[in-house]
């Protein structure tokens, strides 16, 4: 049996009305943020995803939080667990800068790496090189 052409777009339509509205995908947060994507990198984007488990801490926190993060389509996604469903946050990276922490940051550890924009600031912290490297 073929689905009519109507039946697939009344299939779709009930499944978009049933997706919970979503703040940051990248059309949103390119016009909130007054920047674009090209093709190019938007192609790139959607074939490539990143995940694995990565130590966060905030700009004015002492500790570190062990997270899994999955890194796609220009956003981080942060888990508990690599076992979990939903994620308990999420960072669009469109507008931020990647660097290493100066010395007058007072970061003392191996493979960390930080994220800003604006006055939004986040480190996050490898276990391993080839990690960090990713």
């Amino acid at each position: 049996d073929q689905e009519s052409e109507e039946d697939l777009s009344a299939s779709r339509t009930s499944l978009e009305r049933q997706a919970p509205h979503r703040g940051n995908t990248t059309v949103h947060v390119c016009w909130h943020r007054n920047t674009s994507v090209s093709m190019i990198d938007f192609s790139i984007a959607v074939e490539n995803q990143l995940s694995g488990n990565l130590l966060r801490k905030f700009k004015n926190s002492n500790g570190w939080q062990k997270l899994w993060v999955v890194f796609t389509n220009f956003c981080m996604f942060f888990y508990k667990s690599h076992q979990d469903n939903h994620p308990l946050a999420s960072l669009p990276l469109l507008g931020y800068s990647l660097t290493i922490p100066s010395e007058s940051e007072n970061i003392h550890k191996d493979y960390v790496f930080k994220l800003h924009f604006k006055s939004h600031v986040y480190y996050f912290r490898a276990e391993s090189e080839y990690t960090f490297e990713r």
